[in-house]
């Protein structure tokens, strides 16, 4: 008789994740709430959506809407268990009075409820800034939207309203910068459509040089190809003292630079010079947009990390999150120099200004009387 094979079991109750700490902080204390009501009003401020589970935070949701029992009727009877159960039972059915029972076993020590509260406070932060960095992560990688940069601008907007509210809600305490391992740094994408772009502002940008002093936003470090970047800032030393700038020019300060070797040779960078097209100004944007949206992703990849990381507490995590944000901010500012309407042009030198100081009349220079205007 043929031996039938063994069929594996659908699931295996060793591979279920443990329960993270914040599970029996929130069992504990609607334990509490469960066995004393009174101590609602001094948890400090709470809500339902802090919770990290839905039938918690259906039964803190009953909690806060009904009026408990006055100490005699619920020393004797169990009618706040009751009026929870009946309040939460139809939007959650999972709800037991079983489990109910289960958390006022939890609460061995009810007025430990405000600390408790606290600690579901603290991992509902950390969740939330994971959610928002998971959101700007996805904007800086989806190409869909027509203007790409906008959506991932606003998410870190959003992301840094958030940190300045959380901010003030969970205090300072030394030991601010977080405890997780800086990750890798995240390669840049170099495509053959980056790679052609780059290549053509560094061609155009060689054929038309008196377009280099109109994109001081651009930066070498924005080039997703090192050399790229590299034979930019050949381009931008050449175009800084005045020198001529042209295709051998240019390849005269590569080999004083160190850039020419043998997988780069003279001809190679005659070569990528060759080809202008369109305007230095489009292609420049074109990169800075995309080293604006690799600065989002790395500072939303960053700030995944950190809230991953349950060993950060809340306001380690706030720092670690703006100091993310501040790197992406550098690249920001001077996207919005480059994508600006208005031109930027020098200011007009002023007159000196005077003014009266008793008898005497003072002298002020410009920079000093804008100051003191």
């Amino acid at each position: 008789m043929p031996q039938l094979p063994i069929r594996e079991a659908d699931f295996d109750l060793d591979s279920i994740p443990p329960d993270p700490p914040v599970h029996y902080a929130e069992q504990a204390l609607l334990g509490a709430l469960l066995l004393e009501p009174h101590r609602l009003k001094t948890i400090g401020p709470l809500s339902p959506e802090h919770f990290s589970r839905a039938l918690h935070a259906a039964v803190f949701a009953a909690i806060c809407a009904l009026t408990p029992p006055t100490p005699a009727i619920h020393a004797k009877e169990p009618v706040w268990l009751a009026s929870i159960l009946s309040h939460a039972s139809p939007t959650t059915p999972a709800l037991t009075p079983a489990y109910l029972h289960t958390l006022i076993a939890c609460a061995s020590v009810p007025e430990h409820g405000a600390e408790y509260a606290r600690m579901i406070r603290a991992d509902h932060a950390r969740r939330a800034i994971r959610v928002h960095a998971e959101l700007l992560v996805q904007a800086a990688c989806d190409p869909t939207p027509p203007e790409p940069a906008t959506v991932a601008l606003a998410r870190a907007d959003t992301l840094a309203t958030l940190l300045d509210d959380l901010g003030s809600r969970f205090s300072p305490h030394p030991g601010s910068l977080p405890r997780t391992p800086p990750s890798p740094a995240l390669s840049r994408d170099t495509d053959k459509d980056t790679a052609s772009e780059e290549q053509l502002l560094l061609s155009t940008a060689t054929a038309h040089p008196d377009s280099l002093p109109t994109m001081p936003w651009l930066q070498a470090d924005d080039f997703a190809v090192p050399v790229h970047g590299q034979l930019f800032r050949c381009l931008t030393s050449l175009a800084y003292r005045g020198a001529p700038v042209d295709k051998v020019t240019v390849l005269w300060e590569a080999q004083h630079q160190g850039i020419l070797t043998e997988a780069l040779t003279a001809r190679d960078v005659l070569e990528l010079l060759a080809t202008p097209a369109a305007s230095a100004q489009h292609w420049g944007e074109q990169v800075l947009r995309r080293s604006l949206l690799h600065g989002a992703h790395t500072a939303g990849l960053r700030i995944q990390a950190y809230a991953e990381d349950r060993t950060n507490t809340p306001h380690q995590l706030i720092t670690g999150s703006r100091r993310a944000l501040a790197e992406l901010t550098a690249v920001r500012i001077r996207w919005q120099r480059a994508t600006s309407t208005t031109p930027a042009t020098p200011p007009r030198p002023h007159a000196p200004a005077t003014a009266r100081a008793g008898t005497r009349v003072i002298s002020i220079a410009p920079s000093t009387a804008r100051a003191t205007r």
